[in-house]
């Protein structure tokens, strides 16, 4: 344990040094601010406290103090100095010094008690940052375990709807892969493109409330079964809203606005705008609610191009895949009427990443 002395008085320096020494600490001394400072800086480890006087040349007390409190507050300061008394004391304190002992010092004892009183706080001091350090480090496993928990219950529940669609859980996947790029190219920060990779493949979980024989016809569609498979928007909003009332999560999910006002975490509030509005189109012909431009929410502009795109490469009951080139003519064809052309312009500028993610993702 070193306890480093700056005084400008040498004899004082070596009478300290040797009570400190006859006390088995090992000492350091500096005859200024400056080299005290020098020598704190290089034996930090080291140091576990320090004496110091006010007033000295090169560099004054005041000035080490307010160097050594800001690089090194861990460290006991304790100033001996017998200039001003109070005023110096306080003067002191408020830069960060823990204790005052004015000279002349006639009984070493007292310098012996306030070292001890130093280590005791700073021995507190360290504990409690510790104990601290360990609750917020806790506390942080167990958020990204709940996060954990829930990102796992959010893909599986994603997945279950595919496989009640006959198609394999990759899909999802890839729709959350391509729309995590997608959103970076739009301009999202890292947060929010990460959070739309997460939930976009949740857009099509209304399909469990759609019948088999309607989801699962191989020929096309009435139009009264396409009323019913339209639904599926409102049917995966409702979902993932509200648990206390299937009534208002109703009420809320007709209601694009109301919808966008729900209260929940971001990735459930992401997911159900995602489920309401991915089939809305570009030129307000879509549903459910025939949303137009950019009253469509970016997110929802984005994995409409992803999901159309995916599923004109994948192999479906009732169709066989096409080639990337042919499903990425339809994409550009629908730029401005059924898609967002910014959002077709980001597709076809970072078009050779997403063809890796889906060789990646293949079924």
């Amino acid at each position: 344990m070193t306890i480093l002395i700056i005084d400008d008085e040498p004899g004082l320096r070596r009478s300290l040094s040797a009570h400190l020494e006859d006390l088995e600490y090992d000492t350091m001394e500096a005859a200024n601010g400056l080299e005290g400072l020098e020598a704190l800086r290089a034996n930090r480890d080291r140091v576990r406290a320090v004496v110091v006087d006010l007033n000295m040349p090169v560099m004054d007390g005041y000035s080490f103090i307010g160097y050594a409190s800001a690089e090194a507050p861990e460290i006991p300061i304790i100033v001996l100095s017998g200039v001003g008394i109070v005023e110096d004391a306080l003067s002191a304190m408020r830069m960060g010094a823990w204790d005052f002992i004015t000279k002349p010092l006639h009984n070493l004892n007292i310098l012996d008690y306030t070292l001890d009183k130093a280590f005791e706080r700073a021995r507190l001091l360290k504990e409690n940052k510790q104990y601290q350090e360990n609750l917020e480090r806790l506390v942080r496993e167990r958020t990204r375990e709940l996060e954990e928990t829930r990102r796992q219950v959010m893909q599986r529940l994603s997945r279950a709807a595919e496989y009640k669609d006959n198609e394999t859980g990759r899909h999802v996947i890839r729709v959350g892969q391509i729309s995590r790029l997608l959103g970076r190219a739009m301009g999202m920060d890292e947060e929010r493109s990460e959070l739309l990779g997460e939930c976009a493949p949740l857009h099509d979980v209304g399909k469990i409330g759609i019948p088999d024989e309607v989801l699962l016809k191989p020929g096309r569609l009435t139009q009264e079964e396409w009323d019913i498979m339209r639904k599926h928007c409102v049917y995966g909003c409702e979902i993932l809203g509200p648990l206390d009332s299937k009534d208002e999560a109703h009420r809320l999910c007709s209601d694009p606005l109301l919808m966008r006002e729900m209260s929940g975490n971001e990735q459930l509030n992401l997911a159900r705008v995602l489920a309401l509005c991915h089939h809305e189109r570009w030129d307000g012909t879509g549903y459910p609610f025939g949303l137009s431009g950019e009253d469509i929410p970016l997110e929802a502009r984005i994995v409409s191009v992803v999901d159309v795109y995916d599923a004109l490469c994948s192999d479906r009951p009732y169709k066989q895949a096409m080639s990337p080139d042919k499903a990425g003519e339809l994409i550009r064809a629908g730029a401005g009427t059924q898609f967002d052309p910014a959002v077709v312009e980001a597709f076809f500028q970072n078009q050779e990443e997403i063809i890796a993610i889906r060789e990646r993702w293949s079924d």
